[in-house]
């Protein structure tokens, strides 16, 4: 095999891994400057869990946690849920961006593929949030689990498919044939 074969590989993974790298650490170092604070995305997260679960008639209000970076999510006066950073959605943006600008791609889909991830995600993330809310509300043994590992493999699965849409259909580039 020679260099020049491997040379696209190695670029996409120089690439990904820098993006990813990059905005990971200044991810980290801006949530670490917040200290007891929580960030942005993940008030608004709750926000608007807490909006859509008003909208269904529930009694649902949140409150930042005086004691750490986290929003504590009621239901009546009972906390139901506790929103960490984690559960915003940024880390998985940050991995779903970085694939997107290492594959490439024709600019101007590229500027627009991005937003239309970004929201696919958000939503996918609310929607996780909701059933954890649910989970947590009325049948709290079941939640580690599909905390852990069900919506973790859900929101994935969704990435991936982000993914193959991208690389199989809307990033503009011309496919190549290749004799076998």
């Amino acid at each position: 095999m020679k260099l020049g074969e491997v040379k696209p590989a190695l670029r996409f993974l120089g690439i990904f891994l820098g993006c990813y790298l990059v905005l990971s650490l200044l991810y980290g170092f801006w949530i670490e400057s917040l200290g007891k604070v929580p960030d942005f995305m993940t008030s608004e997260v709750s926000r608007e869990v807490v909006a859509i679960l008003s909208f269904f008639g529930a009694d649902a209000s949140q409150n930042p946690n005086p004691d750490g970076p986290t929003v504590f999510v009621f239901e009546g006066t009972r906390k139901v849920l506790n929103v960490f950073e984690g559960c915003n959605g940024l880390n998985v943006m940050i991995v779903f961006l970085s694939f997107v600008l290492a594959y490439g791609g024709r600019r101007e889909r590229v500027l627009w593929f991005i937003p239309i991830g970004f929201l696919v995600i958000h939503l996918a993330n609310l929607g996780r949030i909701l059933w954890l809310f649910g989970l947590s509300a009325f049948n709290e043994r079941l939640f580690y689990y599909f905390h852990k590992y069900f919506f973790t493999a859900v929101i994935y699965v969704i990435v991936f498919v982000l993914w193959w849409f991208w690389v199989t259909r809307w990033n503009g580039k011309p496919v190549e044939h290749h004799a076998a």
